[in-house]
């Protein structure tokens, strides 16, 4: 195990060290998700709104993701308000006009230092940082600094649906601002909450938006429900995942692609399926976290988005992923919506949803930015873009073909879900190894084929593949595809 000699984090757990296989940094990490998720029932039962001022809530929950960010960063924690402070600075001088411009820049230059400071001075032998929690923040300060700019100069009929749910017509207090960057249950894993959303909890509204419960349904339904069946799914899912990446990890490190025994002795098919199995060990690590945090969100009464045709309480308002959605997804936009959910909300509202072109290249450069300088994300993020086009032509020129009967749209979907997965190995597995040079090395020996299918759809597709055209058979292909139920996502959009 690591020494781990700087890193600046409480060493309380450290003697459990030898009993796991788990360092102190990732430790505490577990540690403080886990005190979060006990805490968020307290949040939720003894600070209720009916019981406690907003103020003594927005406090409570300040306090204690101050408390959870020291514990895990120990002096480094000062960043975690640093960075709201000097943008709530930019907020409070800045005209309407561009406060939202000047915050995201403002924002990302603090963020970009912190990435760069760890990419080229920190410590690697530890691997929990304090640029995860600030990814967080700078997408709520962000969000609300453009939800800011909707609500004092656009008119009303200029704005989306998302920007009028969103608008903000006042600047926040000072506690309502800090309270909201650094809340203990979202702080270190997300999900991002916008800050109408955050108010509403906070003072006890329904969330906009939410379904009512069923007039037939047999159980009694409360204002209020109970998280407990989610949060103890989400636990479940966390702690499966968790064994997944220690299990298999040996087996599978994703290391091992940059050895020359790999790299010069395997078949492509071998390479094709371990890229597959070591990145799916990764996003193992992923989903451990982002459940986890799921449930300490959902603990503390947040996510609740109304309910099933069965009177079923549905916490699925706000989340970081959607397992089942990425690792089943037949098309690469449905495993895209499905992976990181929050920062894809954040990615479409500050982006994709303004700008009249470009819009993909754009939300992939914010990302790319977002996440740091490894060169190893910005092959990933620019493959992205490329298969992301690629997959578009695709679906609209190839799957209506396929559409007359029940068999052939099966048969599609089996397809595009074998090709969804292999493309997310092939272009993912960079991000995960963050070099640049054994990338490309890989990327050689693979002959860079899969990227050159991709271009070729790009430029050739619509030329060559003829679009499904016969408008006499529409209905009956919707009748189809609605026979099709799971197999199918094109109801309404046959044309």
């Amino acid at each position: 195990m690591a020494s781990l000699q700087n890193y600046p984090g409480s060493r309380l757990l450290e003697s459990l060290g030898p009993y796991t296989t788990l360092n102190v940094d990732q430790l505490n990490f577990v540690a403080a998700q886990f005190f979060a998720l006990g805490l968020a029932a307290l949040y939720r039962t003894v600070f209720r709104p009916e019981k406690v001022s907003p103020s003594i809530r927005h406090a409570f929950g300040l306090l204690f993701g101050l408390w959870m960010g020291y514990f895990c960063f120990g002096y480094h924690a000062v960043h975690l308000a640093g960075l709201p402070a000097v943008c709530y600075l930019v907020i409070l001088t800045q005209n309407p006009q561009v406060v939202h411009g000047a915050v995201l820049f403002v924002a990302m230059l603090y963020l970009s230092c912190v990435h760069l400071h760890r990419q080229c001075f920190a410590d690697s032998s530890y691997g929990l940082d304090i640029s995860g929690p600030l990814m967080v923040i700078t997408q709520k300060v962000s969000s609300l600094a453009f939800s800011l700019h909707d609500g004092l100069v656009k008119r009303e009929r200029d704005m989306t649906p998302s920007q009028k749910l969103y608008a903000i017509k006042k600047v926040p207090s000072l506690l309502e601002f800090f309270s909201y960057s650094m809340m203990f249950p979202s702080l270190m894993a997300g999900p991002v909450i916008f800050y109408n959303d955050y108010i509403a909890f906070i003072e006890g509204g329904m969330c906009a938006g939410t379904k009512k419960p069923p007039l037939d349904a047999k159980r009694v339904i409360l204002r209020d429900p109970s998280p407990a069946r989610a949060v103890f799914r989400k636990v479940c899912a966390a702690v499966v995942c968790a064994l997944v990446f220690v299990l298999f990890l040996p087996t599978f490190p994703i290391s091992k692609i940059k050895e020359g025994p790999f790299v010069d002795d395997t078949s492509l098919g071998y390479k094709l399926w371990y890229l597959t199995a070591a990145t799916a060990v990764v996003r193992a690590k992923y989903y451990f976290a982002w459940c986890l945090a799921d449930a300490a969100c959902n603990n503390a009464g947040l996510g609740f988005s109304g309910y099933s045709p069965d009177g079923t309480p549905l916490w699925d308002r706000f989340s970081n992923v959607d397992i089942v959605g990425f690792e089943c997804g037949t098309s690469l936009k449905e495993s895209i919506d499905s992976w990181n959910k929050g920062t894809n909300r954040w990615l479409r509202f500050l982006v994709y949803d303004r700008v009249s072109s470009r819009a993909t290249l754009l939300t992939f450069a914010l990302s790319a930015i977002w996440h740091g300088f490894y060169p190893g994300y910005y092959l990933t993020f620019l493959g992205g873009a490329l298969f992301t086009f690629a997959s578009r032509t695709v679906r609209r020129r190839v799957r209506d073909h396929f559409a007359a009967s029940r068999e052939s749209k099966l048969f599609y979907d089996t397809s595009t879900f074998v090709a969804t997965r292999l493309v997310m190995a092939y272009v993912t597995y960079p991000f995960v190894l963050l070099e640049f040079w054994p990338s490309v090395v890989l990327y050689n020996k693979l002959g860079w084929f899969l990227h050159g299918v991709a271009a070729a759809l790009v430029a050739f597709g619509p030329r060559l593949i003829p679009k499904y055209e016969d408008a006499g058979r529409k209905n009956e292909i919707a009748m189809v595809l609605r026979r099709a139920g799971p197999y199918s996502d094109a109801v309404g959009r046959i044309d």
